[in-house]
């Protein structure tokens, strides 16, 4: 008998857990790691509990429909078909995954030269593309992102989005490849910097990991 309900459970656990196609990529520092910039609390709370309820919210919306075969990007470029639960956590999980490769705890990286080249060439100078994005997170009404992507023509462009929206989603005005994105979620912030998003937008980039930006940029651009 307790073979039995062993072996019950085990096949209730298999059915819960079938349709887990999408996982969260460990952290790939400590909580603590980012901290003067991001504190520790914050970081375990966003990571565990808010990145992680878009994850399973995800694979409970995609369970028994064509999108639980699908690449995320496949889900994102035709996201305008499917469902609210759909296109905000398909988008959760994604802005998230990217978020923390963007962020390290090693002090002081530099974009490529060619990242940097295409910078100052689009925007004027590094200066200019860090006002320019952080008033793209600054301005964003409630929730959302700020992003550093590149267009289908292989161009930078910055762009803000809504909520969990980001620039591959076919619902966008201004679509292509993020390679940097800033969360401007309160749950991003709020514990170190209660209102004050422009401190924080101002605290990111002394934990920014431009080796990580500059891969995305190199393959967004072979991906064209």
């Amino acid at each position: 008998m307790k073979i039995l309900k062993v072996a019950a459970l085990s096949a209730v656990f298999a059915a819960q857990f079938a349709f887990a196609q999408f996982k969260q990529t460990p952290l790939p520092y400590a909580y603590n790691a980012l901290e003067g910039s991001v504190d520790a609390q914050t970081m375990e709370i966003h990571y565990s509990k808010h990145a992680a309820a878009y994850v399973a919210n995800l694979n409970k919306a995609i369970a028994g429909t064509p999108q639980e075969k699908q690449t995320l990007f496949q889900i994102l470029s035709g996201v305008s078909k499917l469902t609210p639960a759909v296109r905000n956590n398909a988008g959760g999980h994604y802005n998230h995954e990217l978020f923390w490769t963007v962020l390290t705890p090693v002090k002081n990286t530099q974009p490529s030269e060619k990242l940097a080249k295409a910078i100052t060439e689009t925007f004027g100078s590094m200066d200019a593309f860090k006002e320019k994005i952080s008033k793209a997170g600054a301005d964003r009404f409630g929730s959302g992102w700020a992003w550093l992507s590149v267009d289908k023509s292989g161009k930078l462009f910055v762009s803000s989005t809504a909520n969990q929206d980001n620039p591959l989603m076919d619902v966008v005005e201004e679509k292509g490849t993020p390679i940097l994105g800033i969360d401007v979620w309160e749950h991003a912030y709020y514990l170190k910097y209660q209102n004050k998003r422009a401190d924080y937008l101002n605290a990111i980039w002394n934990v920014l990991n431009w080796k990580e930006v500059s891969r995305r940029y190199d393959e967004a651009l072979s991906n064209k």
